[in-house]
């Protein structure tokens, strides 16, 4: 399969339109070709594409940056010469002096597939900079390596920030440039936009269900996504942002586990599958221990939970990781009613607001754990009806 990327590099055709114009570039470390080549290098090496600027998003166009609220600077790119945005720094939206370097903005972004997951919304505030500005807008498409499938409770209104950039469930089910087609239609915005397309992506297909396993390397787009199986359970450990649990940052698994010095694991995943199995289907949960080198509990032994989705057990269709880390939460919360389970921090720049409001878009989902009384199908019974709105309503949007 070709991504749009190299299908831009590979095709004269798709690049005249660009042709005399000022190009900037929107990307960060896993924005490379097939053979490796990052697209900054890339671009800046055709003939017929004038780069004149790059941005880079959280984490930054390097990559450098562990943790969240850990802002880039500006620089001037050592090779090109060209200058070198942050659109996480002093602010997070490009200001008109950075729009005025560019004609047109190629976006490529190896995005996770997750509303929280800030590369989109960094989309949409260049969509809405260049709408005002009369900018285009070109995303170059890459695969949503969490697949199609659709989870979560859809952000309410009120809850917008910059890991709710809309009203959307926490697993979209769509591509960056499809997600753009979205966010122009929704917010009514009049910006020229185009979407250079995969080339033979099949989401659906084993064993990667919407990442080429075995065809394409993966390259962190943030520091602590490793791996394919990250994104798939992505969409609910990153919850954990918002408690005080370990997510296993500072450990090789990051995302991909959660536990605290205090908790016995084997009992969490007992009282997990006593209370929902039907939402612990297509993973397998292993009791393990591990000592963060940086990050919640550095340098403590953890009793921790594992979520396993890299073997023959997985089943795509079937794995709910916004409903494992749910259930996760919920376990706790019934073995520990007094557990002091939720961060009280400023999350992303939100201040007065609990951490897994945020992340959720709303105090559903904290609710729902605390509630002594609450059951399954408590959550299921606000949750269904907001995932199936959103399959409907993206489906318009679908370019594969």
């Amino acid at each position: 399969m070709k991504f749009g990327l190299d299908r831009l590099l590979a095709d004269p055709a798709l690049r005249a339109p660009l042709a005399g114009k000022r190009v900037a570039l929107l990307a960060h470390p896993a924005s490379v070709t097939e053979d490796l080549t990052h697209a900054l290098d890339a671009l800046s090496a055709c003939k017929d594409i004038r780069v004149t600027a790059a941005f880079g998003p959280q984490h930054g166009m390097r990559g450098d940056k562990q943790d969240n609220m850990v802002e880039s600077a500006d620089f001037t790119d050592p090779v090109h010469g060209v200058p070198v945005f942050s659109l996480y720094g002093e602010g997070r939206r490009p200001t008109g002096q950075m729009m005025g370097t560019f004609d047109v903005v190629l976006i490529d972004m190896q995005d996770l597939g997750c509303r929280i997951y800030t590369f989109i919304t960094t989309l949409l505030y260049m969509l809405e900079a260049a709408a005002k500005d009369g900018k285009e807008v070109w995303v170059l498409d890459r695969p949503n390596p969490a697949g199609r499938p659709v989870e979560g409770l859809t952000l309410r209104s009120g809850w917008e920030s910059f890991v709710g950039a809309g009203p959307m469930p926490m697993r979209h089910g769509l591509t960056l440039g499809e997600l753009g087609l979205w966010f122009i239609d929704h917010f009514k915005l009049k910006v020229k936009y185009r979407v250079i397309e995969m080339e033979g992506w099949k989401p659906d297909d084993a064993p990667g269900y919407g990442w080429p396993l075995g065809e394409r390397t993966w390259i962190n787009p943030s520091p602590n996504a490793p791996n394919v199986f990250m994104a798939r359970a992505y969409a609910g450990t990153v919850m954990l942002e918002g408690a005080t649990l370990s997510e296993g940052r500072g450990t090789t698994r990051p995302l991909e586990l959660f536990g605290a010095p205090d908790i016995d694991a084997r009992a969490v995943i007992a009282e997990m599958r006593a209370f929902a199995p039907q939402w612990l289907q297509g993973c397998r949960l292993r009791d393990c221990w591990f000592e963060p080198t940086f990050h919640k509990h550095v340098k403590q032994l953890c009793s921790g939970v594992q979520i396993h989705v890299e073997d023959g057990s997985y089943d795509h269709e079937a794995f709910k990781p916004w409903r494992v880390q749910a259930l996760g939460f919920k376990a706790i919360r019934r073995l520990y009613p007094a557990y002091d389970l939720w961060r009280d921090f400023p999350y992303e720049y939100e201040i007065g607001k609990l951490a897994i409001d945020v992340i959720n878009g709303s105090p559903l989902l904290r609710e729902w754990v605390d509630d002594p009384a609450s059951t399954a199908d408590d959550l299921d019974a606000i949750t269904v009806r907001d995932e199936q709105a959103w399959v409907n309503e993206r489906r318009k949007y679908l370019l594969y």
